[in-house]
């Protein structure tokens, strides 16, 4: 799915929200299902080779359908084999480490998926847009806002750029995702939660008080995505309006992308236990 890999020429405004793949709803959820089950038989095999983890992180305005799409996606793995994490507001733990440390602690170990729901991008977008934020990290050299200047996040882009290369040369497969969604998708979406008794649970103010910041957002979205997506580490622009759509093409691209990787596969028993596996068989079905 290398046409859906941004480059540092990225455009957001000019990057759409919607495609058509020739198929239907229905379709796409029944590709889906057949996906998710070779991805789960995949992830058996990456367990038993035991030299590569794999990071899926995910990225999106709210009602991307970051949630429902790890649900959809993943829902024929072996759960042991996957880690879901949802990063917070940092802790007050979390708080005294570096930005990165959260992170860092949670990469899935190999032979596993970690599934980073909201990322240590946010490092570069939420606080870019709340930039008092940053003042909670307690940083060196850091007294105002107004030290956030341009070097601050340029460097800040090169530490994540860092971080993504090296765990990507000690054997973690990395995705990034960005569900691209629309605002006028995002107000539907939102008046669904309102409208609809079962998601009430969902809506919060606070989602009203984002929506009005929605192109300080697209702005560092676009700026982040153009400094980070890396051959080692690419982003990939999925279109979110249509979220069973989304979830195909999602996982469509691990799907294909792991497959590149020929020397996953299960190690060949040591040829001593195989020379004596028709004795282990005969002593088995001789038993009383």
């Amino acid at each position: 799915m290398s046409d859906l890999i941004a480059h540092e020429n990225f455009d957001i405004a000019n990057s759409i929200t919607n495609v058509d793949v020739g198929l239907s709803e229905k379709e796409a959820k029944r590709k889906l299902k057949k996906l998710s089950k070779k991805l789960g038989d995949l992830q058996d095999t990456l367990y038993a080779h035991g030299k590569y983890g794999v990071l899926i992180c995910i990225q999106g305005m709210d009602t991307a359908g970051k949630d429902s799409m790890i649900r959809e996606v993943f829902k024929e793995f072996n759960v042991r084999g996957i880690v879901v994490h949802s990063f917070k507001v940092p802790t007050e733990l979390e708080k005294k480490h570096d930005y990165l440390w959260r992170h860092y602690i949670a990469l899935p170990p190999k032979g596993k998926f970690g599934i980073f729901n909201r990322t240590h991008y946010e490092n570069v977008l939420v606080t870019k847009v709340h930039p008092e934020y940053i003042l909670g990290e307690n940083l060196p050299n850091v007294t105002s806002v107004t030290d956030l200047n341009e070097e601050f996040w340029n460097k800040r882009y090169e530490q994540i750029n860092n971080f993504e290369k090296h765990i990507a040369d000690n054997g973690t497969i990395i995705f990034k995702f960005f569900l691209n969604l629309s605002k006028e998708e995002q107000k539907n979406r939102l008046l669904r939660r309102i409208e609809k008794k079962e998601k009430n649970w969902k809506f919060s103010p606070s989602d009203l008080k984002e929506r009005k910041l929605w192109d300080d957002y697209q702005t560092c979205y676009e700026t982040a995505i153009q400094k980070t997506s890396k051959p080692h580490a690419p982003w990939y622009i999925i279109p979110a309006d249509n979220k069973p759509v989304a979830r195909y093409l999602v996982a469509k691209t691990i799907l294909e992308r792991l497959e590149t990787y020929s020397d996953i596969k299960e190690p060949e028993l040591d040829p001593k236990v195989k020379a004596e596996l028709s004795n282990y068989l005969n002593t088995l079905e001789g038993e009383k």
